[in-house]
């Protein structure tokens, strides 16, 4: 059956040119447009300057004669179906109820060969053996089905809009980071720029200098050295003289001359004197500020264009009886002997672990933890949400709220739904923890290779707090930043 766009559009074909509606009685006139008869005869009768001459078509305004029109039969019959589709079109929803095979009305449903049957087909011997129900009985479980499924489906898609939302929130906050990094390598690279040129500046000043000192000392040593040249010169010459001369003139006060020649001081100037040489040698300690600032503008590059550094301390509340703190809170060590702590809401009470006093809901922050299992144990370190239960056993993954690394000895797990030891080059006693609240990266990296270790990714909605766990004979771990 025809689709009620098709049907629409095969009615605007058969559409009169004068009165815009479907052709009534369709004459063909000599160059070959359609028109009804009565609107053609009608615009042949309206008096104009057309009629002195032979009538134009009201189309392309060929002119014809006025008695020249043929009825198109064909034409008319193609108007006729097209109605008739229309009327279908129309009370389809009706016909779609009828039996095609015995025009009866359909009210049965096989179920055995999913079938619609009208009365007739019923007693047909082919369904007398089958399940056959009326038609809203027939489609009320399947109507069930249906809206299970529709449940599923829209939950699924607003899990999936869900996702799509708190991802495009996500590259927001990324496009933002990369923004705002961008700005800071410029103005760092500005400040490096600036204090390089300085530097040089100063450095090639104290060169100058060094330069200067230098012919300064080699014009003296020059003068010094022509003196003594001189001076040698002139006993030589005297000498050879003495030495020509008659043995009585040669005799004559040649004690005094040999004398003279035996005492003289030869005086050996330093081209460079022993300061200057000491100053040239220590020229490279003038470069220490110049090693000192590219230092701190690696590590700006490294961490603190990307993370703040923050302080912290551990929570005396939350700490497990077997856990001793420092007294700045700082630092904490594994004990089998219980501390006097009072039980509360907040403390873990089987779980040997602590957490920091101050949480995050935003930002970017980092802190490095040392720790010290030389005797054995473990230790975790990582991120806790607010809400999660701090009594009992704890599930330590991300499905409860903790993205966490364990260190025993001699390797590092990575406390995912399921734990997963990781192939490092080397054993960590320093870890840097990383935090990106907004993005949901917890990062893990060694504090002095700087080697990544693992990345956590979430969702943070609620407050996270730096947890750490501790377990094993003297075995602990202490903070910085």
């Amino acid at each position: 059956m025809a689709s009620a766009a098709s049907v629409t559009s095969l009615a605007e074909e058969v559409n009169c040119p004068i009165c815009q509606g479907t052709l009534r009685e369709p004459v063909t006139i000599d160059c070959g447009h359609n028109f009804c008869r009565s609107c053609l005869t009608r615009y042949c009768e309206i008096p104009g300057p057309h009629l002195e001459e032979s009538p134009t078509c009201p189309l392309c305004k060929e002119p014809f004669r006025p008695g020249s029109f043929r009825p198109n039969w064909q034409l008319a019959n193609v108007v006729e179906n097209i109605g008739r589709l229309q009327l279908v079109s129309m009370l389809g929803s009706e016909e779609d109820d009828i039996c095609q095979e015995h025009g009866e009305k359909i009210y049965f449903f096989c179920e055995d060969d999913e079938m619609q049957l009208c009365v007739l087909c019923r007693e047909a011997g082919e369904h007398r053996a089958h399940t056959l129900r009326f038609l809203e009985d027939a489609a009320a479980p399947y109507r069930e089905q249906i809206q299970k499924c529709l449940q599923c489906l829209r939950k699924e898609r607003e899990e999936i809009q869900e996702i799509q939302s708190r991802e495009k929130k996500r590259i927001q906050v990324l496009l933002t980071q990369v923004s705002t990094k961008r700005q800071q390598v410029i103005s760092e690279f500005a400040h490096l720029s600036r204090f390089l040129k300085e530097q040089q500046s100063i450095l090639l000043a104290q060169l100058e200098s060094l330069d200067g000192d230098i012919l300064k000392q080699q014009d003296e040593f020059d003068f010094l050295v022509a003196g003594e040249i001189c001076r040698f010169s002139a006993l030589i010459e005297e000498l050879e003289k003495k030495n020509e001369r008659p043995a009585g003139e040669l005799l004559t006060d040649i004690r005094s001359t040999l004398i003279r020649c035996e005492t003289r001081k030869c005086r050996k100037p330093e081209a460079v004197s022993p300061e200057l040489g000491q100053k040239i040698r220590d020229f490279p300690q003038q470069a220490l500020p110049l090693q000192r600032e590219m230092k701190m503008f690696l590590e700006k590059l490294r961490f603190e264009l990307d993370y703040e550094p923050v302080y912290i301390s551990l929570d005396p509340q939350t700490s497990h009886p077997k856990l001793l703190l420092s007294e700045d809170h700082r630092r904490a060590q594994f004990s089998y002997k219980w501390q006097n702590s009072p039980d509360s809401p907040q403390r873990f009470d089987r779980a040997t672990c602590v957490l920091a006093q101050d949480g995050f809901t935003g930002g970017k922050h980092t802190w490095v933890v040392s720790v010290d299992l030389a005797h054995g144990g473990s230790c975790t370190i990582g991120v806790m949400s607010e809400d999660m239960s701090r009594k009992g056993e704890l599930r330590l993954r991300p499905e409860e709220g903790v993205w966490a690394l364990r260190l025993a000895w001699g390797f590092v797990s990575a406390l995912g739904s399921f734990p997963m030891r990781l192939a490092l080059r080397e054993q960590p006693q320093q870890v840097r923890v990383s935090l990106d609240y907004e993005v949901g990266w917890v990062t893990f990296a060694n504090a002095v290779t700087c080697e990544p270790i693992y990345t956590f990714t979430a969702s943070f909605t609620r407050r996270v707090f730096p947890f750490f766990g501790l377990w094993g004979r003297r075995s602990s771990f202490s903070l910085s930043y």
